[in-house]
Parts: C-alpha cells; structure tokens; sequence
C-alpha cells in the first residue's frame, strides 16, 4: 500500500511537471489553461493543497518517514492553505486570500527547492541533521523517476497553487 501511494503522489507530481512545462512554453495551452483557471483556479488551488496535505501526513503516519526540519517548514507553509482555501470555496472572500496562498506558497517553494537541492547535491552534515530532533535534510526515502523526491513533490504543489492564485478570477469582493 505504501508503495502505491507513493506511486501515485510520484504520478501526479509528474504528471503536473508536464503541465508546467508545456504552460510555460506553448502559448495555446497557457491560454487553455488560464481560461479554465480563471473559473476552477480556487478549486483546483484547494485540491492540490489537501493531497498535499494528506500526503504528507500518510508519508509520515503511515509510511513513518520522519520529517526533517525543513519538511516541517514546508508543512507549516501548506497546512494552513487547505483551510483557508476550503472556507474560501464556501464563503465570499475577497481578492487578497490570493495574495495570502502566494505569499505562503511562495515561501514554501523556495525551502523546498533549497531542501531538494541539499538532497541532491548538499553534505550530510547540513544543519538540520545536527539539531537532533529529525531525520537529516539530505535524507531520501525514495526517488520516483529519477528525480522526484518528497520535497520535489512540495515544490511542485506549491508551484501550482501559486499558478492557480495569479490566474484565478473566481474570487469575488466583499460588498
């Protein structure tokens, strides 16, 4: 079961990689794909962040990976926004709920690129390793088709919610 589902969450990631590469280098399929952003961004935004979410925690109950410092981080920046995003597809928010999932993917998006590049090329001995509390940051439980890596799969979540948030237009104004 485990390794199904890491299976799964490596196909996803994947499969979003293509989309990401193809949005930023065909300009039809970017407009295809802001024009249906623009009405399902909110949605498609929530859906990410909640496999996200239950991904990482069925890594950690389930599969017992122990996180690492910085997969904390990474948890504390992602977590919230399932909420956040839920409440807004249930309730009139206005237009900054996008700027607050940009800032915290954002931010989210650079450690885990920071972390995926101390996996691939930083030294054993990295920071979070001696704090004592964690696994170290290099550690790799698993690497899916050559490259992904849990802290690749959080990037790459964090990179389409804040693709989702520039090019959504569903989200109304109080008032």
């Amino acid at each position: 079961m485990v390794d199904g589902v890491i299976s799964f969450l490596s196909i996803l990631t994947l499969i979003a990689n293509i989309v990401i590469l193809l949005f930023l280098f065909l300009k039809k399929f970017r407009d295809y794909v802001i024009t249906i952003a623009n009405k399902y961004g909110l949605v498609f935004a929530y859906i990410v962040s909640i496999i996200a979410t239950l991904g990482s925690l069925f890594l950690s109950e389930v599969a017992h990976f122990t996180p690492c410092l910085l997969c904390w981080y990474q948890r504390i920046l992602m977590y919230p926004q399932a909420i956040i995003l839920l409440v807004a597809l249930f309730m009139k928010f206005t237009k900054e709920i996008k700027y607050y999932c940009i800032a915290l993917s954002g931010v989210g998006f650079v450690l885990a690129i920071y972390h995926y590049y101390l996996q691939l090329f930083g030294n054993p001995a990295i920071p979070c390793s001696t704090v004592g509390i964690s696994e170290s940051c290099a550690t790799r439980p698993f690497t899916h088709f050559g490259y992904i890596t849990i802290p690749f799969m959080a990037a790459t979540a964090f990179l389409l919610i804040i693709l989702s948030m520039l090019f959504t237009a569903k989200i109304q104004s109080k008032g």
